[in-house]
């Protein structure tokens, strides 16, 4: 997908302001400071400081800004129902691997949940084309520096959760590791993870803004 120069004018202080967070994040987990502001734990911990929450903020952020610009959803239903489809495709992918016997093994049941997301991220298209591309460009933006430092971070053990994995974790040479837990999972999962929400709550917060008053603010 081509990035325009338009995209960028949208994305390009929220990527600035989530690589700052990943850089304080990473410090944080080295130097060991206190939670609930920081964690080592494989997954995050839930750490406040973190860029999880991001699409929560950005979502709506790009939705108001393009619906201010006069792209907007055929209904602002649209975007927050293929959100809602893409975490029913989740759902039925986590009964499906219950009753397959295969929730939580590897790698069979990774690749499924693995497919699942992608399915899941790539349904938010049909709900609002304008606000997926930000996301997507923005969701890439965001996990890449992310997806670097894991690759790092595995290497040299460094004790941070960009390389603390679940003790249920095979034990992986440094690239098939990298792959499996690093890569796959920051340009699919995280990426797919930021469409859902930024479109769920993007959907939100247009269906709240009187349609008048975009369109109004479009033509002026």
């Amino acid at each position: 997908m081509a990035v325009s120069k338009s995209v960028w004018t949208f994305i390009a202080v929220p990527a600035l302001v989530t690589l700052g967070i990943t850089i304080l994040r990473l410090a944080g987990d080295l130097k060991h400071w206190p939670s609930p502001w920081f964690s080592n734990a494989a997954g995050g911990g839930l750490a406040i400081v973190g860029i999880s929450w991001l699409p929560l903020i950005f979502g709506p952020y790009f939705a108001v800004k393009l619906a201010r610009s006069g792209d907007v959803p055929s209904s602002a239903w649209r975007p927050i129902g293929f959100a809602l489809s893409g975490v029913a495709v989740m759902a039925v992918t986590g009964f499906a691997a219950s009753a397959l016997n295969i929730l939580g093994s590897f790698p069979r049941g990774f690749i499924l949940f693995l497919a699942a997301f992608a399915v899941a991220g790539a349904l938010q298209r049909a709900g609002w084309p304008g606000l997926f591309r930000l996301l997507v460009v923005y969701g890439y933006a965001a996990r890449i520096p992310v997806a670097i430092l894991m690759f790092f971070a595995f290497q040299g053990n460094w004790g941070t959760h960009y390389d603390s994995l679940p003790p249920t974790a095979p034990t992986l040479s440094l690239w098939p590791k990298f792959i499996w837990f690093g890569f796959l999972p920051q340009m699919i999962v995280w990426v797919s993870f930021t469409l859902m929400a930024g479109s769920l709550i993007g959907g939100i917060a247009v269906a709240l803004v009187p349609r008048g008053k975009t369109v109004a603010q479009a033509a002026a």
